[in-house]
């Protein structure tokens, strides 16, 4: 794939958004748009931006997407514990960049690394921050 082809696959990347859940409820469709900049320092506003429609507010995977999706989102609220108690910072970082077999990367499921590189003017060191930020944030919405 060239580079000016690959800039606009990321450019123009989907995020799944919703312009508004009542009509989505009825539609069942999701409205797919470009990704759009966020603080690369607020995991909270990045979780809330990118991640939120699918995985819920919470975590839970309980968004007004969820239900438009091939495959049900993750409980992220519950990473801890279905780990045997330690929070996969590494494994979720990995899964961020790199993507999630059947899901991240996948039509539903965009892959973050490029996306957040797409806002982040190919910074590595500025992606790697947003990476750790959303895995940060992920890690304070654990069940206890």
């Amino acid at each position: 794939m060239n580079l000016q082809c690959f800039r606009n696959n990321v450019i123009f990347g989907s995020l799944l958004t919703f312009a508004a859940v009542g009509s989505f409820a009825q539609t069942k469709e999701v409205k797919k748009e470009p990704i759009q900049m966020t603080s690369a320092a607020s995991g909270s506003e990045m979780y809330k931006s990118y991640c939120a429609a699918c995985h819920g507010k919470t975590g839970k995977g309980d968004g007004p997407a969820a239900s438009a999706l091939k495959t049900p989102p993750s409980d992220l609220s519950l990473l801890t514990k279905n780990n045997g108690g330690k929070f996969p910072a590494d494994h979720i970082a990995y899964e961020l960049r790199a993507g999630v077999a059947g899901a991240h990367g996948s039509a539903d499921m965009p892959v973050w690394g490029p996306l957040f590189s797409s806002v982040s003017n190919r910074d590595d060191a500025m992606v790697q921050m947003r990476v750790m930020n959303v895995v940060h944030y992920l890690e304070s919405i654990q069940a206890k």
